[in-house]
């Protein structure tokens, strides 16, 4: 059985299917979609195609252009178009732990583009969907493989690390009527198997705006599972001939938290101490603490006290990841 956490891995597994369909079992979208979900330029180019609503956005080389020409409406966000370790290698010396770069002004991207240029990336230029990141909401689907959805739920990110453009420390469910149907309605559209997380920014003015599609397992499933839908154990019953579990409706109101991040996250949120460890206490699901194993979290406390306080989230899992 393969359950495919990250695009490496997805990938992976994708471009080689049929030689590993051999051994395991695992379910996966048709492999021109998911070498098209993997790079986000060739993601724009499907979402066009499709009509799907996404903020306008351009495939862009720096080396030999000029930031005066990319044709877009400030403020705008800057990232890699793949997240092969090369390249993110190269954009964490440009944006460190950021997953991507808002730039306010055309003033800003002069000064950004000659890292951009001795990076020697290709990179996605896209409009910016103004509000901060608790305005990120999403829609998780598993769909068997005659393409009918078994189970699905939405969700909505609460903190990121760091503040702006960073990666998710706490997340919770929700029971968000209209990311439930333009999930639908696209997930059908692309006629998508498996797995996915889709992620939407609800704009100012309340409406939804598609971010990306990643079509693999990842830790909102945990959250998912606690909340009462659980689909890798969805997947599993399916590939192994099993009863697929009853009670497929998740809670909102659920929430995952990655306490270390979050804990910095938090901090530069403007949060006390003492209410975010008041909220801790009472989130339903936390990375790497379980109350009825303590010891695990033990070694992990008293390994990283010598550690400086940036190192102690270095490693730690994020929702997204």
């Amino acid at each position: 059985m393969l359950f495919y956490q990250s695009d490496s891995q997805l990938r992976l597994v994708s471009r080689h299917r049929d030689r590993l369909a051999q051994a395991f079992r695992f379910v996966l979208a048709e492999p021109l979609l998911v070498e098209s979900l993997l790079d986000k330029a060739k993601f724009q180019d499907l979402a066009e195609r499709m009509k799907l609503p996404v903020p306008a956005a351009r495939r862009i080389c720096p080396t030999g252009n000029d930031p005066e020409e990319i044709g877009l409406n400030f403020p705008i966000i800057v990232k890699p178009v793949q997240h092969a370790e090369r390249d993110m290698v190269a954009w964490k010396l440009i944006a460190s732990s950021h997953k991507a770069l808002l730039v306010e002004t055309p003033e800003t991207l002069r000064v950004l583009w000659p890292h951009f240029v001795a990076a020697n990336l290709d990179l996605l230029f896209q409009e910016a969907i103004l509000g901060p990141e608790n305005r990120i909401e999403s829609y998780h689907v598993y769909l068997d493989q005659t393409g009918a959805i078994v189970a699905e739920f939405t969700g909505r990110k609460i903190r990121t690390l760091p503040v702006t453009c960073g990666l998710s420390t706490a997340v919770e469910t929700t029971d968000a009527a209209d990311v439930r149907e333009i999930g639908r309605d696209i997930v059908q559209k692309l006629d998508l198997r498996g797995v996915a997380k889709l992620d939407f920014k609800r704009c100012l003015k309340g409406n939804l705006y598609l971010l990306e599609i990643n079509p693999r397992f990842n830790l909102w499933h945990h959250l998912g599972a606690v909340a009462g839908v659980n689909l890798p154990g969805l997947v599993y019953a399916d590939l192994t001939g099993l009863p697929r579990p009853v009670g497929r409706v998740a809670r909102a109101g659920v929430r995952w938290v990655a306490p270390w991040a979050d804990m910095r996250a938090a901090q530069e949120s403007g949060i006390p101490i003492t209410t975010w460890l008041w909220w801790l206490l009472h989130c339903e699901a936390k990375a790497g603490i379980a109350w009825d194993d303590p010891m695990p979290i033990v070694k992990k406390v008293l390994a990283r006290i010598p550690r400086s306080r940036g190192a102690l989230a270095q490693n730690e899992p994020y929702a997204t990841s």
